[in-house]
């Protein structure tokens, strides 16, 4: 006979976590499908999110416009602050913080781009977030503070 720690004898936890609150989120998210940004990966304290490119997101040319960039960074930095986060009865965030560090343009290339969590506060959730094209080049830099509740 199992003990209560053994998972044999335990029922499953059916709350559901922040990640999966992102997972259900991202899909239904106007904007987010308006870019066309894919959840690549989430794990505790940290995410990645695909940007595909496609010409609308071109500021001349076949260079990615800076504010979908920093929309991905910020997007990705949510999705992280979310993936370990404790849900609240009304789950709400919002970015009350956002420096972006353009490092390189991103001509017609995918971007991916992933968030860790630098420190988790009671409310605030401070993040680093790296892009990176396609072929591996460094795009930008982002510095994200998200509040949670």
């Amino acid at each position: 006979m199992g003990t209560p720690d053994d998972p044999r004898t335990t029922t499953a936890n059916t709350s559901p976590t922040g990640a999966d609150f992102m997972r259900g989120f991202l899909p239904g998210s106007p904007f987010v499908g308006h870019l066309g940004m894919r959840l690549t990966d989430v794990r505790p304290g940290s995410a990645t999110l695909t940007l595909p490119f496609v010409p609308s997101l071109a500021t001349i040319g076949a260079i990615v416009h800076g504010g979908a960039i920093a929309s991905l960074i910020d997007t990705t930095a949510m999705v992280a602050a979310w993936s370990d986060a404790p849900m609240p009865e009304t789950p709400r965030g919002t970015t009350v913080g956002l420096t972006v560090s353009y490092l390189a343009a991103a001509n017609g290339e995918d971007l991916e781009a992933t968030a860790r969590v630098l420190r988790r506060g009671r409310t605030l959730v401070y993040l680093d977030v790296d892009v990176r094209a396609a072929s591996g080049a460094a795009v930008a830099k982002g510095l994200v503070t998200y509040k949670i509740g």
